[in-house]
């Protein structure tokens, strides 16, 4: 069996792998891979394959890294007003509890309301930033 062939059964094995497993650096190596095959078909030695296959795959491997890194992560689900519709919303606080919580009417029912940590609770309205279990988290409007 020729090298190449090889280096593109390797990689597809790890294209299938990746679909069965969701891990998306696997494609990465493969790629590492196929360029090893590459190199094959070129008449590369051995050695320069291996070579060739551990450079681009691992460098594939890191530039995504660093490229998911760079980019800003997505708002978790209890924020993101297209899951909650009530992120975003206004409610009036009227008052505080000692503990930090606020009982308010909101949408015909009870809820307690909570401030961020850091952030000096004050009456009035504020925006619904996000739902966390059964309570809501505000910020000053």
């Amino acid at each position: 069996m020729e090298e190449s062939t090889i280096w593109w059964l390797l990689a597809g094995a790890a294209v299938a792998v990746e679909l069965l497993t969701g891990t998306f650096y696997l494609l990465m190596l493969a790629v590492g891979l196929a360029a090893a095959a590459l190199a094959a078909h070129t008449g590369a030695s051995t050695v320069v394959q291996i070579v060739t296959a551990s450079l681009v795959g691992g460098g594939a491997v890191v530039a995504w890294h660093w490229i998911k890194r760079r980019r800003p992560g997505d708002p978790s689900a209890r924020a993101d007003r297209s899951v909650n519709l009530d992120v975003g919303e206004l409610v009036m606080i009227e008052a505080w509890e000692a503990n930090g919580t606020a009982t308010i009417k909101y949408r015909g029912a009870t809820w307690t309301a909570m401030h961020r940590p850091g952030i000096s609770p004050s009456v009035g309205m504020h925006r619904v930033a996000e739902l966390v279990g059964n309570r809501l988290l505000v910020d000053p409007a």
